[in-house]
């Protein structure tokens, strides 16, 4: 990888930036501090909320650009740059699969909270509660008065196998994206990561040979097709491993740290030429 270009970096979160104990390492953020020295911006992007996202990354947050809820958010030193709630117009039908399954368990996520239903047992909103803090139950969708930005549906089992072939069918309305071993999310087509980046890429004229992204999941693969430099993980979903251009170690193993450091050594030994 010639890494000399590179004015972009971009980062999932879950199973790539953090390890499996959903932890940020004391490395990236010393990484970090080289990068904004090298004036190389810095994107978080996740399917988490963006108040979720602040906690794992508040020493940086405000030096960085989130792309939140999977590209439904995307926010810049507190300033809105997007936000796409998701059309509400076959939610019931979305719901009838929920409440038919009891193993199938909804979080409805909008900006500044997310809402857990009221049925879910207590250890499955203790799982759920890491990845969305900010929550309260519901009995029913109406009672959320604020827009959803998107629908994350978690089963206990695997998502590939016991939700995806339930929720195929939406595809032709919104984005359906296995995102992660348990979880699926239903958003607005447009309410992706790769819609996103391109409007930061527009907003400070970055190309994808100067654009440098991380990913493990499939809710990565646009943003993925947005970089030139785009590197799976080691335990990435094997579509993401086919789609990106490098791979790196996993995410228990530093894999995005690794590559970090293969940038910013490239870039100290291209400024002493």
């Amino acid at each position: 990888m010639i890494l000399s270009q590179i004015k972009l970096v971009v980062s999932d979160l879950d199973g790539t930036l953090l390890n499996s104990k959903h932890e940020v390492s004391s490395l990236f953020f010393k990484l970090f501090e080289d990068l904004k020295k090298h004036d190389i911006l810095f994107v978080a992007a996740s399917g988490r909320p963006y108040y979720s996202i602040t906690e794992k990354l508040n020493t940086i947050k405000d030096d960085i650009i989130i792309i939140a809820e999977n590209g439904g958010i995307a926010m810049e030193q507190k300033q809105l740059l997007l936000s796409t709630p998701l059309n509400t117009s076959r939610l019931v039908d979305i719901t009838k699969i929920i409440d038919a399954n009891p193993n199938i368990h909804p979080v409805y996520c909008t900006k500044n909270k997310a809402y857990f239903s009221n049925k879910s047992s207590v250890q499955v909103i203790s799982t759920l509660r890491e990845y969305y803090p900010n929550f309260d139950t519901t009995e029913n969708t109406d009672a959320i008065e604020e827009d959803i930005i998107k629908i994350a549906l978690y089963h206990a089992k695997d998502s590939e196998t016991y939700l995806y072939p339930l929720f195929k069918t939406f595809e032709t309305d919104y984005d359906v994206k296995i995102s992660g071993k348990y979880f699926l999310d239903i958003s607005d087509p447009l309410a992706n990561k790769g819609h996103a980046l391109n409007l930061i890429q527009q907003k400070y004229n970055i190309t994808p040979d100067q654009t440098l992204v991380f990913g493990d999941y499939n809710n990565d693969l646009e943003m993925l097709k947005l970089a030139t430099f785009s590197v799976a993980m080691a335990n990435a979903h094997k579509n993401v491993l086919a789609a990106a251009n490098y791979k790196t170690k996993s995410n228990d193993n530093f894999g995005v740290e690794v590559v970090l450091k293969q940038l910013l050594d490239t870039k100290a030994n291209f400024q002493k030429r």
